[in-house]
């Protein structure tokens, strides 16, 4: 920025030179985006060290980031309530005599949840204590076990509601809804081809097969399971029908969770309500601190121009369409690696844009493979949250489930070069249902 005592490609330098250093000390990212502001913010003369706290406390001012709490509190709420039970048995009914039975209803519950909490850490966390163990005392690899529940759970960033497209639309004012009818396929197909590596896998080692259940059973299962399956249903019809907004969707959905697990269901009390409140408290401070620091390091960047530094010499590359999707994945995929999805976006989604814009690239298609690239690193190291929540669960170090998650991510990459080459695979379901949202 003209007038500035840094240029862009020093202030850069300071940015990231002390966000690394501090991630290699292992000071947790939230606080270190933070801290890597502090020599900006006081040697910078026109700023002062105040515009840390003034810019974190900016980004809570979005009626639309209210969604974050509520979306947790729902996940929370199904677990406590008996609605994560239900939908163990209908996906068992569904996939339960595939090969790999168990582990097959481990990623087909993940769809189900994915498409009620949109939290990726809190499906993580509560499927982790459902099926490590017991997959382990039926045969499956410890290894195996850890890593399809990690992986499994990163459906909750890319089927709706997911908090990562309130956030990106919130950011990058795209239309939520879109994002919603976009993230659909792109999540079932990846949804399918873990599937196919747990079958891969169950014939290979051999692992046990239920026996087939009856037409019965999986029609009282179904009946049993309408009412927990309406909430996906309530929550995008909602916002499609234009009857509530993103924010409102999540208030919504909690008060069902709630009236499913009090009235219906009738499993939760005050003190499993007390425990859903807490976890929820704990869950949304992180991920809402997160998104704060984050906010300020993205104001400096934007203040002294470094996105358009950076994109100079990438935008004479003459990428078309399809060379961009690709640069764009593999930046996300990288980025993720080390920073939490929330921050990714308000950091490297604004960064990108630009880019993405310069060759007609469709915003929504832009998101979703933004988001889908992003979904990787909560599985990869040295960040990966859900797999190290998986890990923490099982009780071993993250280095004893690397290599099996590794190979479950190679389909799952074709799924993401092939939603980049085909822009249809994502923009399929927005066009033929609301072609509005996309103008």
């Amino acid at each position: 920025m003209t007038g500035s005592l840094f240029s862009a490609g020093q202030a850069a330098s300071i940015l990231f030179g002390c966000f690394f250093v501090l991630l290699v000390l292992r000071v947790p990212v939230a606080f270190a985006l933070g801290l890597a502001c502090l020599p900006l913010f006081y040697l910078e003369p026109r700023l002062g060290t105040m515009m840390l706290a003034q810019e974190t406390f900016n980004a809570y001012n979005s009626f639309i980031l209210l969604a974050v709490p509520f979306f947790l509190l729902t996940a929370n709420l199904m677990s406590v309530g008996g609605i994560t039970d239900r939908l163990v048995a209908l996906s068992r009914a569904i996939v339960g005599s595939f090969p790999g039975s168990l582990a097959q209803i481990n990623v087909v519950l993940s769809v189900f949840f994915a498409g009620i909490s949109g939290s990726s850490t809190a499906d993580a966390a509560s499927q982790s204590k459902i099926f490590i163990d017991a997959q382990t005392r039926e045969g499956y690899d410890l290894s195996f076990s850890i890593a399809i529940t990690a992986v499994s759970a990163v459906l909750a960033v890319v089927i709706p509601p997911s908090i990562l497209m309130i956030v990106w639309g919130g950011l990058i004012s795209t239309s939520i809804g879109a994002l919603y009818l976009a993230g659909v396929v792109p999540g079932l197909l990846i949804a399918g081809a873990q599937m196919a590596t747990v079958h891969v896998y169950a014939v290979k080692r051999g692992y046990p097969t239920y026996p087939r259940g009856t037409f019965r059973q999986l029609l009282c299962s179904i009946w049993v399971s309408i009412p927990a399956l309406m909430t996906p249903v309530i929550i995008v019809g909602g916002i499609l029908a234009g009857w509530f907004t993103a924010t409102e969707s999540a208030c919504v959905a909690v008060l069902y969770s709630a009236v499913l697990s009090i009235f219906v269901y009738r499993e939760m009390g005050p003190k499993e309500l007390y425990k859903a409140l807490v976890d929820t408290g704990k869950l949304a401070s992180v991920a809402l601190f997160c998104i704060g620091t984050a906010s300020a390091f993205g104001w400096l960047l934007a203040y002294y121009r470094i996105p358009q530094e950076l994109l100079a010499n990438v935008t004479t590359w003459g990428m078309g369409p399809i060379g961009v999707g690709f640069f764009i994945a593999f930046v996300f995929l990288v980025v993720g690696c080390f920073l939490d999805a929330i921050p990714a976006i308000i950091i490297v989604g604004t960064v990108l844009e630009p880019l993405a814009k310069s060759v007609s690239m469709d915003p929504v298609h832009f998101a979703i493979v933004a988001i889908v690239s992003l979904a990787f690193g909560l599985v990869t190291p040295p960040y990966g949250l859900c797999l190290m929540i998986s890990c923490a669960v099982a009780g071993v170090p993250l280095r004893v489930a690397l290599k099996d998650t590794l190979i479950m991510l190679v389909p799952m990459v074709v799924v993401l070069a092939a939603m980049i080459v085909w822009p249809d695979i994502a923009l399929f379901l927005p066009r033929l249902i609301a072609p509005e949202l996309l103008k």
